[in-house]
């Protein structure tokens, strides 16, 4: 009995050694997120308590029409209910690794029959048994049985629990994606209704734009009933003419598409767009404060998406590198059994029940354990790459687009002072022309030069305002 518990030990202390051979994971150093820079190079420094990041979507939004779009589109957009369901997926993840932290019970009945050969050890002894005095043992022998059985791996090295971390690592950037996918949807639900509002107030310029040409036609053809123009003259306005009413027709359909590409967003089938026009040139962008660079990593879903699955990548490794180890599980059994149905009330005859504790680890062969580690390993790394590169987009992003803002004010400052000039300009070409003291080729090139500012005014509008919703979800707005 002592040399059988020397042997046991000794397997027990071998498997120990061996599971100290597993191999170390790569040990990675976030550079990028260490020297993040203090601030994102604007010449003026703002408060860096101010973050309109933190700002809610209710309160940075006031258009009652913008924030009722958002809303439908937060309810029904496929997009986002397909990222809940991944969190349910990643939550039942959770659940499963955390019930391997507990036994596992079963019960179950069986019922079979068996025949042993006569001259086998088996057969040979039945044959000579007597279950009573008198009583032979049946042949063939049935065995009905039923009870419970329970198997519970001892988490010894807290592998296990590390897989569990791990699952909720998961199922918390999972959470994080979700509040991305949010922060995308509201800024394209903005973007796409500015656009729209532009749409319409360049709508409303061509058709301006063709009554003014209508007057310079009938103008025309009354000069060259009076000799005081050309045929040549009349053919120019009606064929500038035919070409805004066709740009009108363009521009129709964009609006058409443009609806379509709000309601995908919100789920729903093609419908009006209910807004108001009237107030878009009008419409002040919000200021949009910036504060630290830092302030990132806590307000943008993705970046923190990416420290979880960092995280989960992280602790993979661990449980991947404890698979080395060897593991302990317990094993119990506890019922009724025996040959006949009749007997198995027969206590404590009937009784049967069986513990066992194993310990086992891998010696030989060890290449799918060893491939599970590296890639285990090399996914870790990959999670730090995509985590770096986060960050670093992020920061450009909002570097980018600051720029942007004040570049695109002062783009709009400048077609604001060209289309009040190229207004004045029309007015005195088509007194000019009235009085046949201008050429008509005059005329029309200040109607184009006008109608292309104005239209360049709207789209510097809707920049303006795209680009302060763009720079607010990229410091991390929209999901809150």
């Amino acid at each position: 009995m002592k040399i059988y518990n020397k042997y046991i030990a000794g397997i027990a202390l071998l498997l120990v050694l061996t599971g100290c051979r597993a191999p170390m994971a790569t040990v990675i150093k976030d550079e990028v997120k260490e020297n993040l820079p203090q601030n994102f190079n604007q010449e003026e420094q703002q408060d860096i308590n101010a973050n309109s990041g933190t700002t809610p979507w209710r309160q940075f939004f006031t258009d009652p029409n913008l924030v009722s779009l958002i809303e439908t589109a937060l309810k029904n957009n496929q997009e986002l209910l397909i990222t809940l369901q991944e969190i349910e997926i990643a939550k039942s993840g959770v659940l499963a690794k955390k019930g391997r932290l507990t036994p596992t019970v079963s019960a179950g009945i069986g019922a079979g029959l068996k025949k042993a050969g006569r001259y086998t050890s088996e057969g040979a002894g039945d044959a000579t048994t007597e279950i009573e005095p008198g009583k032979e043992m049946p042949d063939p022998l049935g065995n009905f049985e039923g009870g419970l059985m329970a198997n519970w791996e001892i988490d010894i090295w807290k592998k296990l629990r590390t897989e569990k971390e791990a699952a909720v690592a998961h199922y918390l950037s999972t959470v994080e994606g979700k509040n991305f996918v949010l922060s995308n949807l509201i800024e394209e639900v903005a973007d796409n209704y500015y656009e729209l509002l532009a749409l319409d107030n360049q709508l409303e310029i061509i058709q301006q734009y063709i009554k003014l040409q209508e007057k310079a036609l009938e103008i025309s053809k009354i000069q060259k009933e009076a000799a005081a123009a050309t045929e040549l003259a009349v053919k120019k306005f009606e064929a500038e003419l035919a070409k805004s009413k066709a740009a009108e027709y363009t521009i129709r359909q964009n609006i058409t598409e443009k609806e379509n590409q709000i309601n995908a967003l919100l789920g729903r089938y093609p419908q009006p767009i209910v807004r108001t026009k009237e107030s878009f040139m009008s419409t002040m962008p919000q200021t949009v404060y910036t504060g630290i660079p830092s302030q990132l990593l806590a307000n943008r879903p993705d970046i923190k998406q990416a420290e979880l699955e960092l995280k989960a990548s992280k602790l993979d490794v661990q449980a991947a590198r404890k698979e080395f180890y060897p593991s302990l599980e317990i094993s119990a059994t506890l019922g009724l059994e025996a040959f006949k149905p009749s007997y198995l009330v027969k206590m404590p005859e009937s009784i049967a029940y069986n513990l066992a504790g194993e310990l086992a680890g891998p010696l030989i062969n060890k290449s799918a354990i060893k491939a599970n580690f590296q890639t285990a390993d090399a996914k870790q790394i990959q999670s730090l790459y995509e985590y770096d590169k986060t960050i670093l987009n992020a920061y450009l992003d909002v570097a980018n687009l600051m720029s942007k803002v004040k570049n695109i004010d002062q783009y709009y400052q400048m077609k604001s002072q060209e289309t009040k000039a190229l207004d004045q300009s029309i007015d005195i070409a088509n007194q000019l022309f009235r009085n046949s003291r201008a050429d008509y080729l005059e005329v029309l090139l200040n109607q184009r030069d006008a109608l292309d500012a104005k239209m360049e005014l709207i789209e510097a509008k809707q920049k303006q305002l795209s680009t302060v919703v763009d720079i607010y979800k990229s410091l991390g707005g929209g999901w809150k």
